[in-house]
């Protein structure tokens, strides 16, 4: 993939990004989701390049637009595998939480691990810690090596955790050994990229979570050189099902940083909707908005943080949908 396309995807999840926050606090997560999903489907069209959604959201009959099989782009090579979230955290968004975003992630055809829509187990760390996890150890033991890996002791650890009753046990076992929690209440693929970026604050990710957000989760920390481990969750035989149907034949294999992205020619792309461990939220300024986006690209490991400013008034059509028909009612 050419470098060229970095600021091209940078432009698709500032446009999502933008479309989205006009809901932010309005609790109408549905209206925020279609939003993001409308302004990300537009810009995808002007960058050239020939994309196939393997990530994206649900089936055909599911969604109206970035359906898992939809092709997306120009149509001109290369030929590339998307992955997105147009609204990660929608709950989020809904009720002005911390930790809102627009993600994506590009590979070469076959490059990313085509996840069920189910969830995951994960453990995620930054390239420090790489190669000292192990998603079947003891949380202790996980805690202790990272530490030693950081050169900080346990109590000085900040693992993030999201707030669910599934985790109740993981929870009492982390705050035994004595490491730090930040429970987040939606949206696991921000503090997850957060563990890789030093001076974020966050050390380690564990927990269950959605499958695809792992998978998007994993593209930005193997451009960081950072880990994740992952293992399938069903809850069903719906769901044993449904990763049989995307070429997953054993739920219950180990999913290595190989296994979730198969190569370094991968770019990473988000941006920020409401404030995070990683981006800033959107800001509406009295001529348009700004925005914060982190751009990666695996094969040179180049991370470029991007603060824009957008004027409404010069912006194309295409990239303000949502944004403007919000400010019609205005």
């Amino acid at each position: 993939m050419e470098r060229e396309l970095t600021m091209e995807f940078a432009r698709v999840t500032e446009a999502a990004a933008l479309a989205s926050a006009r809901w932010v606090g309005r609790g109408e997560k549905e209206s925020a989701d279609d939003a993001a999903v409308e302004a990300m489907r537009s810009v995808f069209d002007t960058i050239h390049m020939s994309g196939t959604v393997v990530i994206g959201e649900g089936e055909m009959d599911e969604a109206p637009m970035l359906y898992i099989g939809e092709r997306v782009g120009s149509g001109e090579a290369p030929e590339l595998d998307v992955a997105v979230d147009p609204l990660e955290g929608t709950n989020s968004c809904a009720k002005g939480l911390a930790g809102a975003i627009a993600v994506m992630a590009i590979a070469e055809k076959g490059g990313l691990l085509h996840a069920p829509d189910m969830y995951m187990d994960k453990i995620a760390v930054g390239p420090a810690a790489k190669g000292k996890i192990n998603i079947d150890a003891p949380v202790k033991e996980n805690l202790s090596n990272v530490a030693e890996a950081l050169g900080k002791n346990i109590n000085d650890l900040t693992v993030v955790i999201m707030d669910r009753p599934r985790h109740e046990k993981l929870i009492q076992e982390v705050r035994d050994a004595g490491a730090r929690i930040r429970l987040i209440t939606d949206g696991d693929v921000s503090p997850a990229v957060a563990c890789g970026i030093e001076g974020s604050g966050v050390d380690m990710m564990i927990g269950v979570g959605g499958a695809p957000e792992g998978v998007l989760a994993a593209a930005a920390l193997r451009c960081l050189g950072g880990e994740m481990q992952g293992r399938l969750w069903p809850e069903n035989d719906a769901d044993i099902e449904r990763a049989k149907k995307l070429g997953i034949d054993d739920v219950s294999k180990l999913l290595t940083m190989e296994d979730l992205v198969k190569s370094d020619d991968v770019f990473f792309a988000a941006t920020g909707i409401t404030e995070g461990p990683l981006l800033r939220a959107v800001n509406f300024t009295s001529q348009g908005a700004s925005t914060h986006t982190v751009v990666m690209r695996g094969r040179t490991g180049t991370v470029r943080f991007i603060e824009a400013q957008h004027r409404f008034d010069k912006k194309p059509q295409y990239a303000m949908k949502g944004v403007l028909k919000e400010n019609t009612r205005a």
